[in-house]
C-alpha cells in the first residue's frame, strides 16, 4: 500500500497518485478521487488540521484500492494494548465527561414528556438504579414547557441528575429547553435539513456552500444559548437519518456520518464553543464501529479531543439487544474509545443500567490495567471498512473414510463442548445440538452446531456413547478430542486437539498418519513458537487465552495472531474459544462474549466461536453463539429485528407489540423486520430491514418495504396480520414448522408458505430432506426462463440427480429479494457452497467438488430403502419433464 508525505505549508494538492493526499494547517485539503455525479470534476472529502504541533499529517487509503484516505494507523492510542484516548472534560450539569473521569452511564425515559408525574417517577427510578445522566425526548413546545416543571420537581425531591433534551426537527424547541436542561442532543441529519427523501441531488460548489450557510444560520442561536447558560451538547449522528445532501455527496456510509457531525462541530468551534461530545450510532454494530473509528481518526488529524458517547441504536431486547450492544460498544472500549455509554433496549429504561455498568466495568478494567500484548506491527487489519479474512475450509483428502468438509460453516461456525454425561442420552444430545431427527437419526440443519469438543472420550467399551459419536461424525459434525485422550482411547475419525508444545515436541506424530489436527494457540507466544504453524496442516486453530488472565488482552493477542498468520500466508480457520469460569452471570457471559469475540469478528478476523461454561445451560450457550455470529453480520439463522428502545414519541406499547411480532415471525431466517415507535429518525433507521412496522399516528401503523412506505394508517389491531400479509406478498413467508412427537413437520408443511408443490411424503409423518420443485404460481411471477429450483430460504437439504445429464444442465435460482434481484447458479459446485447436500446418480463421481456433499454413509446407517417422487417443475426451459428422487432408509 503506497504512502507518502508532503511538507507544509502549501496552497493545494496536485496528486500524481490519485489515491494519496496529505496536508497540514490548511483551511481545506481536498483528498478524494471520486467522480462528481454532475461532471468530471473531482468530488472531495474535507479534512482540516488545526494541530499546530505536527508538521506532517500522513494518510493512506482505507483499504486496497479505496478512494477514502485515512490517517495511517491512528484511530486509537495504542494498537497493542488498551489505552484510554485522552479527551478534554465536558461538563453535563455537575457530571464530568472525559478521559480523566469514569465512563458515565445513561439511558432515556419512555413516558410521555407532557405527563410530568410519570416522567419524574421514571427519572427517579433510573437514578436509583445508578445512572449518571438521563435523556428525555422533547418534540414540541408543550413538551419543552413541561421540562421546566420536571426539572423543578426533581430538584425539590433532591434528584440532581443531569437531564438531556433529545431534539429532532425543532430548533425553536431546542432554544427553549436549553434554558432548563443541562445538555441538548441534536441530530445533524434533521436539525436544519428536511427529512431525507433518499433522492440523489447534484450540487455545484456554490450550492453546497449555501446549504452549509443555512445550517450555520439555524444552528448558531442554539450554540450561543448553550454558551450563555453553560449547557453541554451532543452532536449525535444516526446512520439512518443522514440528509439527502450528505448521502448525495458521501453515500449512506460512515464517511457521511462523520462529515454530517463535523459540519456542526465546525460551527461550534467557529463560535469558540467546546462543551460538546460526539456520537455515531447505527443499528448495525459493524457500521457503528467503523463510523466511530473514522470519527476519531479525523479528530486526530484535526488535533481535536472531544469525548465520545457510545451506543448501538435500535439494538432490540433481551439477549439480542445486549449482544449487539456488547459487540459495538465493547469493541470500541477495548480500543480505549468511549467516555459515556447507553445500551438501547426495548425494555424499561432502568433495565438498561445493568448491562451498561457491566460494559463500563469491562472497559475500565482493560484501560486501567492497560491489557495488551508486546508491541507488534499491524499491517493487514482493516479498521474502517469490513473485509473478512476467511480461513480455508477443510477439503476432503484421499483415503479419508468420512466427510470433513462440513465440520466448519462458510458463514461462521459454532463449536461446543460435550460431556460424557450427555452421551448417555444420544437422542437428547442430538436435540441439544439442534440437529433434525429422522426416525432418531441426526442430520444437520440451519442452526446445528458444526463441531464438538470432548475433554474426555468415552471408554472403548461404551458402545452407546461411541455409536452416538459415530452417527454425528457420519453427518460431518466434527468431533475433537485432546491428544492424550485420543492416544489412550482412540475414537475413529476424531480430530485431535494439540497445543504448540505438543507440535514442536513431535508428540502428535504418535497419531496415525493423516489424523486431522486442531491447534490451540494463545496469540501472545514468542514468534519462534508460532513458527511451527507454518510447517503443519491444521483443520482449524482455537484461539484461547485463559479468562482470568488480567494483564493479557484477548483481543490484542488475537490481532497479533492474525497478523502473524496473514504475514506468513497461513490461512487456517480460527475459532474464538472462550472458557468462562463457574458461576458467571448470564448477562456477564453475553457481554464478555460480545466484547472479546465480537471485537474481532467485526474486523473480519475469525471463522467462528466456541463458548464454554461448565454450569450454564447448553441451549443458552448454543443460542448465544449463533446470536453472536448474526450480530456480527455473519451467519444468519433466525429473524433479525431492528427494534427501537421507545421514548416519549412512541405511539404504541413497543414492548407488547414487539413481543407479539416476534412470537409470530421468529421462524424466518434471512428476514429482517424493523419495529419502530415512530419515524422521527427517518426510514433510513430501517436501512438494514426488509420490512418495517412503524407508528404513524396514535392507534395507526404504517408498513414499509425497505425504506418505502407501502401501507398507511392501518388500525393497530390489524397491523401485525397486515405485516405478515406483506411478508407473504413478497415471497418471504413460510409457515412455522410443525413439531410432531419431537420430529419436524412434514415436507409439505414446510413448503406450504412458499407455494412449492411436493410429491409423496414418507409414511409416519417423518420429515425427509426433499427438493422443493417450482410451482406454476412461482413460475408466473418470473419473467425470466423457468429454473429447476427457486428457493427463498434453506428449507430443503439434499438435491438428488436421477441422471448425470441433469447435473450438467440445470439452473438454480436463489431468492428473490425485495428489490427484484435474484442470484442464478448453473454450476453444480455452487449447491454445496450454499449448504445443500448433493446426491449424484450411482454412475457419477463428484470427487472434484471441494465442498460438502451428502454423506452417503449416514444414509446407509438406516435400515430400509424407500424412494419417493417429488413435485415436478412446470414449463421447464432447459430440461425435459423429469422426476427427481430422494432415497432415504427408515427404521
Amino acid at each position: 500500500m503506497a504512502t507518502g508525505v508532503l511538507p507544509a505549508p502549501f496552497s493545494g494538492v496536485k496528486i500524481s497518485d490519485s489515491k494519496l493526499g496529505f496536508g497540514k494547517s490548511l483551511n481545506i485539503v481536498r483528498i478524494c478521487d471520486l467522480r462528481s455525479l454532475r461532471s468530471a470534476r473531482r468530488r472531495v472529502s474535507v479534512i482540516r488540521n488545526s494541530n499546530q504541533g505536527s508538521d506532517l499529517a500522513e494518510l493512506q487509503p482505507a483499504s486496497e484500492g479505496s478512494p477514502l484516505l485515512v490517517p495511517r494507523q491512528k484511530y486509537c492510542e495504542s494498537l497493542n494494548k488498551t489505552v484510554r484516548r485522552k479527551t478534554r472534560t465536558v461538563m453535563v450539569g455537575d457530571v464530568a465527561l472525559g478521559s480523566e473521569h469514569p465512563i458515565r452511564i445513561q439511558t432515556m425515559t419512555t413516558s410521555d414528556t407532557k405527563d410530568i408525574t410519570a416522567t419524574v417517577d421514571e427519572v427517579m427510578r433510573i437514578a436509583d438504579k445508578g445512572a449518571d445522566i438521563v435523556r428525555i425526548t422533547v418534540q414540541g413546545k408543550k413538551e419543552a414547557d413541561a421540562c421546566f416543571e420536571i426539572k423543578d420537581k426533581l430538584v425539590q425531591l433532591n434528584y440532581n441528575i443531569p437531564l438531556v433534551a433529545d431534539i429532532h426537527f425543532a430548533p425553536a424547541v431546542a432554544l427553549r429547553v436549553a434554558e432548563c436542561f443541562d445538555k441538548i442532543r441534536v441530530n445533524p441529519g434533521n436539525f436544519a435539513d428536511r427529512r431525507a427523501q433518499f433522492e440523489t441531488i447534484e450540487y455545484t460548489e456554490d450550492e453546497y456552500q449555501k446549504e452549509l450557510q443555512h445550517i450555520e444560520q439555524v444552528f448558531t442561536p442554539l450554540v450561543e444559548k448553550c454558551k450563555k447558560y453553560g449547557r453541554a451538547m451532543r452532536i449525535g449522528t444516526n446512520h439512518g437519518s443522514l440528509s439527502d445532501r450528505i448521502m448525495s455527496y458521501y453515500g449512506d456510509s460512515p464517511r457521511g456520518m462523520v462529515e454530517s457531525a463535523f459540519e456542526f462541530a465546525r460551527i461550534c468551534r467557529k463560535l469558540d464553543y467546546h462543551n460538546f461530545v460526539f456520537s455515531m450510532k447505527a443499528s448495525n454494530p459493524v457500521i457503528m464501529v467503523q463510523a466511530y473509528r473514522l470519527l476519531v481518526a479525523e479528530m486526530y488529524v484535526h488535533g481535536w479531543d472531544y469525548p465520545l458517547h457510545l451506543g448501538v441504536t435500535e439494538a432490540g431486547e433481551g439477549e439480542d439487544g445486549r449482544m449487539k450492544s456488547a459487540i459495538g460498544i465493547g469493541t470500541l472500549l477495548q480500543d480505549g474509545l468511549g467516555d459515556t455509554i447507553r445500551v438501547s433496549l426495548t425494555e424499561p429504561p432502568e433495565e438498561e443500567i445493568d448491562p451498561c455498568k457491566r460494559l463500563a466495568n469491562l472497559g475500565t478494567k482493560a484501560a486501567e490495567l492497560q491489557q495488551g500484548v508486546a508491541p507488534f506491527e499491524e499491517k493487514h487489519r482493516h479498521y474502517f471498512d469490513f473485509q473478512r479474512r476467511t480461513g480455508d475450509l477443510p477439503v476432503q483428502k484421499e483415503g479419508e473414510e468420512v466427510d470433513y468438509r462440513n465440520v466448519l460453516h462458510r458463514d461462521g461456525s459454532v463449536l461446543m463442548t460435550v460431556s460424557l454425561d450427555q452421551l448417555k442420552a444420544p437422542e437428547l444430545l442430538y436435540r441439544s445440538l439442534a440437529t433434525k431427527l429422522v426416525v432418531g437419526m441426526p442430520f444437520k440443519d440451519l442452526a446445528t452446531v458444526d463441531s464438538i469438543l470432548l475433554r474426555e472420550l468415552p471408554p472403548v467399551d461404551d458402545h452407546v456413547a461411541r455409536l452416538a459419536l459415530k452417527r454425528l461424525i457420519d453427518v460431518s459434525m466434527g468431533v475433537i478430542a485432546p491428544l492424550s485422550e485420543q492416544l489412550t482411547k482412540p475414537l475413529p475419525n476424531a480430530m485431535v486437539l494439540v497445543n504448540l508444545k505438543e507440535l514442536s515436541g513431535g508428540a502428535y506424530k504418535l497419531l496415525p498418519e493423516g489424523t486431522r489436527l486442531v491447534v490451540s494457540v494463545r496469540g501472545d507466544e514468542p514468534y519462534e513458537e508460532l513458527e511451527v504453524l507454518k510447517s503443519i496442516d491444521a483443520t482449524m486453530i482455537l484461539h484461547d487465552v485463559p479468562f482470568n488472565e488480567d494483564n493479557v488482552s484477548r483481543v490484542h493477542a488475537a490481532r497479533r495472531l492474525f497478523e502473524f498468520l496473514s504475514e506468513n500466508s497461513v490461512n487456517f480457520p480460527v475459532i474464538h474459544h472462550i472458557n468462562f469460569p463457574t458461576g458467571i452471570h448470564r448477562d456477564e457471559l453475553v457481554i464478555h462474549a460480545g466484547t472479546y469475540a465480537g471485537a474481532l469478528l467485526v474486523d473480519g478476523l475469525g471463522d467462528g466461536v466456541m463458548l464454554e461454561a461448565p454450569d450454564q445451560d447448553f441451549e443458552f450457550l448454543r443460542n448465544t453463539s449463533f446470536n453472536l455470529l448474526q450480530g456480527c453480520r455473519m451467519r444468519n439463522t433466525k429473524t433479525e429485528y431492528v427494534s427501537c428502545p421507545s421514548c416519549g414519541r412512541t405511539l404504541f406499547d413497543l414492548q407488547e407489540i414487539s413481543a407479539e411480532i416476534r412470537e409470530k415471525t421468529s421462524h424466518l431466517p434471512g428476514v429482517s423486520i424493523a419495529i419502530m415507535g415512530c419515524i422521527v429518525n427517518g426510514p433510513g433507521e430501517m436501512a438494514d430491514a426488509d420490512f418495517g412496522y412503524v407508528g404513524g399516528s396514535p392507534g395507526k401503523i404504517d408498513l414499509y418495504v425497505g425504506k418505502t412506505v407501502v401501507k398507511r394508517g392501518i388500525a393497530m389491531s390489524e397491523a401485525t396480520d397486515a405485516l405478515i400479509g406483506l411478508i407473504k406478498e413478497h415471497g418471504r413467508w413460510v409457515d412455522p414448522p410443525a413439531a410432531a412427537n419431537g420430529t419436524r413437520g412434514s415436507s409439505q408443511e414446510a413448503a406450504a408458505g412458499h407455494g412449492w408443490r411436493v410429491g409423496a411424503t414418507m409414511a409416519m409423518n417423518v420429515a425427509v430432506a426433499v427438493l422443493f420443485a417450482r410451482s406454476s404460481q412461482a413460475a408466473r411471477s418470473s419473467q425470466k426462463s423457468h429454473p429447476l429450483c427457486c428457493v427463498y430460504n434453506y428449507r430443503f437439504d439434499f438435491v438428488m440427480f436421477k441422471e448425470k445429464k441433469f447435473m450438467d444442465d440445470f439452473e438454480f435460482l436463489l431468492g428473490d429479494d425485495l428489490r427484484g434481484r435474484t442470484t442464478s447458479f448453473t454450476d453444480i459446485h455452487h449447491l454445496p457452497v450454499l449448504g445443500f447436500g448433493v446426491i449424484p446418480p450411482t454412475s457419477a463421481s463428484l470427487t472434484s467438488i471441494s465442498n460438502p456433499l451428502v454423506n452417503q454413509q449416514s444414509l446407509r446407517n438406516l435400515l430400509e430403502l424407500n424412494t419417493f417422487d417429488l413435485g415436478l417443475c412446470q414449463n421447464l426451459s432447459k430440461l425435459d419433464r423429469i422426476s427427481l428422487k430422494l432415497q432415504c432408509k427408515m427404521i
